[in-house]
């Protein structure tokens, strides 16, 4: 029953998506130096001026497809496993990592070498090639100033779960994007039991579920809710649209759980149509000059390459504790965490 529910979601997915981007139009002539098809689940406002760029830099034409926000990542995943017989996509640029590593397992990828290779901590990188990831974000949570006072600000995950907030909280779908992701880095970290009973307690405290991200944010930033969990983008968006709210990266000393920083990641398709092409975008977007222009961009993204100098309005792992986390063991984990949070959240 589980599984046919996570079917209906999956092929739910990919229609919405396909739907969603069919307005999606091409860059540059081309003009005899290849084309390039992207599935972008990239935000589109801070993804498109940096492939249009691109594309009118290198001549290249650029072929965008990208996500809709209700099925994030997981509709651009099943549309390049239901392509792979026959593959258009060439280059995949995902905003989180699990559902990039559901293809690598699947062997729809294709390894590369980027230039800058060896400035990817190893955390953020697959040993085989197939993946990279860059510019991340981290999962934080986002209060309202108005309904909280700094002495009663939460300071981790866990206090979504007390009683004096119930129905007062919110978080994103977590079916679908970093949400997800984050409950399957949960369900790795603190074992199926203990993230379960989180889940279960998070539902019991009448938590308001939302469609995406960017609606936990403003939710906070309207007062509809006193605090929930949101991406670093999304929530630098409230505060410096002068919303009354404030980040606060949780579980972030050294003694706690950590703040879960996700990775943008990219990856080449194997049987990419346009190989070599996909090859040099890859190695564009793998760089610490695009980690700078992204950090110092609208979404505030995370330099994660070592060698990348620019400064960031957010905190890093350099400044916050980080989650330890094996995102390999968590995509493993993802079967078994969709099938609960199906029962639990599909509604």
């Amino acid at each position: 029953m589980r599984k046919g529910l996570i079917d209906r979601l999956a092929g739910a997915a990919v229609i919405l998506a396909m739907a969603g981007c069919g307005g999606d139009r091409s860059w540059g002539t081309g003009e005899g130096r290849g084309r390039v098809v992207v599935y972008s689940a990239q935000d589109r406002e801070f993804g498109e001026p940096v492939l249009r760029d691109y594309a009118k830099r290198t001549g290249v034409e650029v072929l965008p497809k990208f996500d809709v926000e209700s099925t994030k990542t997981v509709g651009l995943a099943n549309d390049i496993i239901a392509e792979s017989s026959r593959p258009r996509c060439d280059l995949f640029w995902n905003n989180e990592i699990l559902n990039t590593i559901r293809l690598k397992e699947r062997g729809l990828l294709q390894p590369i070498r980027p230039s800058h290779v060896d400035d990817v901590p190893e955390t953020f990188r697959a040993k085989d090639g197939t993946w990279y990831g860059f510019a991340g974000r981290a999962r934080v949570l986002i209060v309202s100033t108005k309904l909280i006072s700094e002495a009663e600000r939460p300071r981790g995950i866990r206090d979504l779960l007390d009683p004096k907030w119930k129905g007062k909280i919110g978080i994103a779908k977590p079916l679908f994007g970093t949400t997800a992701t984050q409950a399957a880095c949960l369900f790795t970290v603190w074992g199926d039991d203990e993230a379960k009973r989180f889940y279960r307690e998070l539902k019991a405290n009448e938590v308001q579920v939302f469609s995406g991200n960017k609606q936990v944010a403003t939710a906070a930033g309207s007062g509809q809710i006193a605090f929930g969990l949101t991406d670093t983008d999304d929530a630098i968006g409230e505060v410096e649209a002068g919303s009354p709210v404030a980040i606060v990266y949780p579980d972030r000393k050294p003694d706690e759980l950590g703040t879960l920083f996700i990775p943008n990641t990219i990856a080449v398709i194997k049987g990419a149509p346009h190989l070599d092409a996909a090859r040099a975008l890859a190695d564009h977007l793998l760089s610490p000059e695009m980690e700078a222009r992204l950090a110092a961009g609208p979404s505030a993204q995370i330099p994660l390459l070592r060698t990348t100098n620019a400064t960031t309005r957010i905190e890093t792992p350099r400044t916050v504790h980080a989650m330890k986390v094996d995102f390999e063991a968590a995509a493993k984990a993802w079967e078994r965490t969709a099938a609960f949070l199906v029962s639990e959240f599909a509604g």
